[in-house]
C-alpha cells in the first residue's frame, strides 16, 4: 500500500474495521447455526478486506444502529460503514461515499388483509422506520400526515407491526422484502415514494480510501463477484434490487 496512505495504516493494524447491521436478514445477520455474521453486505465488506490483505477474513465487524452510522465515521471508530446507507446531499456534507452498490426505493410493509395499499390510507396512523434514517423524513413529508414511530432497527419495526403497535413499516424495499420473507403474513404495497442509492460510508478525511473502495467495487462489477453475491443472498427476493450500473 502507498506510504502514508489510509490503506497503509489499516494494513499495519492488521484488520479492516467495518460498521454493519447484525439484525438485517439476508444483509447482515448472525447465522443461528454457526453464530457467524453473514449476508450480502457482510460479503461486500469482506471483498474490501480481500483486496487490502489478500484475506477476506482480516476484518473486524462492529454492530451499529442506523443513527450510529455517521458518528462512528466522524469519530474514526470504524474504517467504513456498509449498512444500506442512502447517499443524500446532507450526508455528503458529513461523510464521503463510495460509488453506489445497491439500488432501492422506499415503500410500505403491511399486514395482509389490512386494507392498506398506499400512504393515502395511513392518515393519522402509525408508520415505523429506524431512527436516523431517510425513511423517517420521507414519512413526515407524506400528504396524508401519518404518524412516524422510530426504533433502533428495522427488525424492531416488524415486531411492532406484528403486535399491532404500528399500522405499517416504511423503509427501502430490499430490507422490507427480507422482512416479508420472515413473515408471510406481511406484504409490500404502494408505489415507490423515494429513490435510495446505497453507498459505503467513509470518513471525509480519507479520500484515498474512497478511491480504493471504488476500485474494489469496480472489480466486483467487472469480474462478476457482485452478481454472485447478489445471487447467493438476494435473488430469493425477486427483482426488488437493481444492479447499479
Amino acid at each position: 500500500m502507498p506510504a502514508g496512505s489510509t490503506m497503509e495504516q489499516i494494513a499495519k493494524r492488521g484488520r479492516l474495521v467495518v460498521g454493519i447491521d447484525q439484525n438485517a436478514y439476508l444483509f447482515g445477520f448472525r447465522d443461528p447455526a454457526t453464530g457467524q455474521l453473514v449476508g450480502f453486505e457482510i460479503e461486500i465488506a469482506k471483498e474490501v478486506a480481500r483486496d487490502l490483505f489478500g484475506n477476506p477474513e482480516a476484518i473486524q465487524f462492529r454492530a451499529i444502529t442506523t443513527a450510529d452510522r455517521i458518528p462512528v465515521l466522524q469519530r474514526h471508530e470504524v474504517d467504513m460503514v456498509v449498512r444500506t446507507m442512502t447517499m443524500t446531499c446532507e450526508r455528503w456534507q458529513q461523510v464521503s461515499f463510495s460509488t453506489e452498490y445497491l439500488t432501492s426505493h422506499q415503500r410500505l410493509l403491511v399486514n395482509r388483509g389490512a386494507g392498506i395499499r398506499s400512504f393515502a390510507d395511513l392518515a393519522g396512523r402509525k408508520v415505523c422506520a429506524t431512527r436516523g434514517s431517510t425513511s423517517i423524513r420521507t414519512i413526515n413529508e407524506q400528504a396524508s400526515h401519518p404518524v412516524p414511530v422510530t426504533t433502533d432497527s428495522t427488525l424492531d419495526c416488524l415486531v411492532m407491526l406484528q403486535q399491532g403497535q404500528v399500522d405499517a413499516v416504511s423503509t427501502i424495499d430490499v430490507l422490507m422484502a427480507a422482512l416479508a420473507a420472515q413473515d408471510p403474513n406481511t406484504e409490500i404495497v404502494g408505489p415507490a415514494v423515494s429513490d435510495e442509492p446505497a453507498g459505503i460510508g467513509i470518513s471525509r478525511d480519507s479520500p484515498d480510501f474512497v478511491r480504493f473502495v471504488n476500485g474494489v467495487l469496480e472489480r466486483m462489477r467487472a469480474d462478476g463477484t457482485w452478481k454472485q453475491i447478489y445471487a447467493r443472498w438476494l435473488s430469493p427476493l425477486g427483482p426488488t434490487c437493481a444492479f447499479p450500473e
